[in-house]
């Protein structure tokens, strides 16, 4: 079967197409675009207009590329932003319009558990346990554990996040960098309390 992945970002969006068949895997194209569909949403907990549409013309080249690769199925995940914007329903009703299909808002904890299972693929789980970060453009995932998660948590803190935060001033002055700082190592506090994040 020909499948189509989608994973819609605070920062980037990507496309990843390819056939599966039991439990063989045959890439067939991946693509990525960055669009900052979280512009601004740190501070007004909504979709930019602009973002919006630089984010469904991606779409529409992947809606493209879809359909003339014959796929068969299609999954459809957004992230940090998504979760966050109370005008989320725009996004949504124009994916739904360019795809067909139901674009899927996934929790912190899902993300967490996909990057996870994603991340130690090709690793033993006599290599285990393992650490993986997936540093994002709105969240980060910390993730723990051998052949399943074991521990996660999420936070807030990412490359977008974290810019329009702090580093709003050109240059960057010193005070910017040591509130990001102080910002950053709170919330790996928050996730080190659960994770065990020196233990892999």
């Amino acid at each position: 079967m020909r499948v189509a992945a989608i994973d819609c970002g605070t920062n980037s969006i990507r496309l990843l197409i390819a056939d599966i068949e039991g439990d063989n895997f045959r890439e067939v194209l991946r693509t990525m675009e960055i669009v900052r569909l979280g512009q601004g949403v740190d501070e007004t907990s909504q979709f930019h207009p602009d973002a919006i549409a630089r984010t469904l013309a991606a779409v529409d080249k992947f809606a493209l590329e879809i359909a003339k690769r014959g796929v068969q199925k299609i999954r459809f995940c957004a992230t940090s932003a998504t979760r966050d914007a109370t005008n989320r329903h725009l996004f949504v009703d124009g994916v739904r319009e360019r795809l067909g299909i139901e674009p899927e808002v996934i929790s912190g904890e899902e993300e967490a558990s996909l990057s996870f299972t994603g991340a130690i693929q090709d690793f033993s789980p006599s290599d285990g346990p393992f650490l993986v970060v997936d540093i994002g453009g709105g969240s980060t995932e910390f993730v723990f554990g051998t052949t399943h998660v074991e521990f996660a948590k999420s936070v807030n803190i990412g490359c977008v996040r974290m810019t329009e935060r702090h580093f709003t001033n050109d240059p960057i002055q010193t005070n910017d960098i040591e509130k990001a700082r102080s910002d950053i190592q709170a919330a790996i506090a928050i996730a080190a309390a659960l994770v065990p994040i020196t233990q892999a």
